[in-house]
């Protein structure tokens, strides 16, 4: 006893442990019909921990087959057959966990308990609980317990952030038992935090985000609960489509909200709930992508390789045994339509575009970049066939050559484990990346196979030119007729298209405060007092297009290119 209250004086103070309260689930009101969660949860756990459906079920041709496998299922199931004392799951998703356990559990007739900080240790197979809801005590309780038993401890990982020596080497004791008594201790987390002490003891798994049948299982339980007509064909997979990368809490509750506000399930509010959920973390975001090709001025070369392209996600590709394209990466000029060029991709080929922020990959505690690394390439491929947008790379990465002086290896582990899941990955991801400065890129990341193609975007021609004053005109409501196109492309000879708009912007200002629409003149009047980039920063562009000459393929064609191109 006096070893216990010693061990509990050290667990964090503000762990405090109380009864549980269970509060009813809420119920989602239509005009309708009335949607309860709780009934919904049951529905699609039945349906993960049977994989089948009653054969009266609408949607039981398009439920997994029971000989169907699962992937995470069998990986779990021959960890614990192999003997393996301790697994660490890394999900959010702890219905989907429990479904997955109680599978495994009755397939290999093993005896199923679950831990809380709350609860403490429940047997699932009679419902009995046992009173250990200090996580010293639980440890104490599985010593006891029988042979062939599973333990899926959750949350544990918020005792490990900060651990208890005793609770570190209690846990080890048990690990050594376990093994020779063929128990099984799954510590459930949403993130990973191991301590150096436990690193070879436990096994880590990430455990994969639903896939379409999965949620295939989660839309059939909210259509039953609301009532509603059973979705078939290509609006199934649109509505699945706009459903992947999300949990599968998540989803249901995507599902539940397009019911509420349309009375059935419409992919558009579903695809808006998941750009909400992939924003939490700050890191990946679902960009909304207006632009097309035809937003872009020139790049004849460019826009020609991404079209080839188009088709390359579909079936008939996969069929004609083409390989899915890797991705692309765009060096040049700031301000010459990179970006503009990421975003009408995912236009070309009809997919989301997801924009991660390298720089936030990298995070204060220890394995926390890593962590973070792991979560952007799943969801990433969950939500694949998709474009992967990281703009201006090399600020995101530029630390990797000297990370073994700044940050112990960090940012050069976190670039490794990047550009090999590039090299690798099957999903059909296609990366585009921009960059500015070419001398800050790793050179690991310009080496063939990283990226199917390497292009680099000068300052735009006179053609290039009088295609963007057109865009930029019509962009902001005028017609392009009303302006001399071919002369305003002369007098800005070296700005880029960014700097094209702005002056455009500048004269749109003058004219409204003299009453009037803008012309020429205005447009001329303002060009008197611009300094382009250009000019700003000669010797850099001339260090980039010398660079580039034989490295990187030119987003324009030589022949447009000739003799038009010149820095004041």
């Amino acid at each position: 006893m006096l070893l216990m209250a010693a061990v509990r004086a050290n667990i964090p103070a503000r762990w405090i442990w109380a009864p549980r309260t269970t509060n009813a689930r809420p119920r989602i009101h239509t005009n309708q019909t009335t949607i309860n969660l709780n009934q919904i949860n049951q529905l699609h756990q039945m349906a993960k921990i049977t994989n089948t459906k009653s054969s009266n079920s609408p949607s039981s041709a398009n439920a997994s087959s029971p000989s169907e496998p699962n992937p995470m299922n069998t990986k779990i199931t021959n960890y614990i057959r192999a003997g393996y004392p301790g697994l660490y799951l890394v999900s959010p998703e702890e219905q989907r966990v429990d479904a997955e356990m109680k599978q495994i559990a009755r397939d290999l007739k093993y005896h199923l308990m679950f831990w809380s900080a709350v609860d403490g240790l429940v047997d699932t197979s009679k419902n009995a609980t046992t009173a250990a809801n200090d996580p010293l005590e639980a440890l104490v309780a599985i010593r006891d317990m029988n042979d062939k038993t599973i333990i899926l401890l959750r949350d544990f990982h918020l005792f490990l952030q900060d651990p208890n020596p005793i609770l570190i080497r209690q846990l080890k004791d048990v690990l050594q038992e376990a093994k020779t008594k063929s128990k099984t201790l799954i510590l459930l987390g949403c993130r990973l935090v191991l301590p150096a002490e436990l690193e070879h003891e436990l096994t880590v798994l990430e455990f994969a985000l639903p896939g379409k049948e999965q949620l295939n299982q989660v839309l059939d339980g909210i259509l039953e609960s609301a009532q509603l007509s059973v979705i078939q064909g290509e609006q199934k997979d649109k509505i699945l489509d706009a459903a992947s990368g999300l949990t599968t809490i998540e989803a249901e509750n995507a599902f539940a909200l397009s019911v509420v506000e349309t009375k059935s399930i419409n992919p558009i509010i579903v695809a808006r709930e998941k750009a909400q959920a992939v924003k939490k973390n700050g890191i990946l975001e679902i960009i909304e992508t207006r632009e097309s090709l035809e937003s872009i001025g020139g790049l004849d070369v460019l826009k020609e390789w991404l079209l080839k392209r188009r088709h390359a996600f579909g079936q008939r590709a996969l069929e004609y045994g083409l390989p899915t394209p890797k991705g692309l990466l765009i060096i040049g000029i700031p301000g010459t339509g990179k970006s503009l060029t990421a975003k009408a991709t995912a236009r070309v080929f009809g997919v989301p575009l997801l924009k991660l922020d390298a720089g936030r990959i990298f995070a204060g505690l220890v394995g926390q970049s890593e962590s973070n690394l792991r979560a952007v390439i799943q969801t990433a491929e969950a939500i694949a066939p998709c474009c992967l947008w990281i703009d201006e790379v090399e600020k995101g990465f530029a630390g990797s050559k000297s990370s073994g002086q700044t940050d112990g290896g960090t940012s050069s582990r976190v670039f490794g484990s990047f550009i090999s899941w590039m090299q690798e990955k099957k999903a059909p991801v296609f990366v585009v990346a921009t960059a500015n400065d070419v001398s800050q890129l790793p050179p690991e990341m310009l080496r063939k196979g990283r990226f199917d193609e390497l292009f680099f975007v000068d300052l735009p021609n006179q053609q290039e030119r009088e295609a963007i004053w057109g865009i930029q005109i019509a962009k902001y409501s005028r017609d392009p007729k009303d302006f001399d196109l071919v002369q305003l492309g002369k007098m800005t000879e070296g700005l880029t298209g960014s700097e094209i708009e702005n002056a455009f912007v500048e004269a749109l200002y003058l004219a409204f405060d003299g009453e009037k629409e803008p012309t020429d003149l205005d447009i001329a009047s303002v060009l008197t007092e611009f300094v382009p980039l250009s000019k700003l920063m000669a010797e850099q562009i001339a260090g980039l297009r010398g660079w580039a000459k034989g490295r990187a393929r030119l987003a324009t064609s030589i022949g447009v290119q000739k003799g038009l191109r010149r820095i004041g």
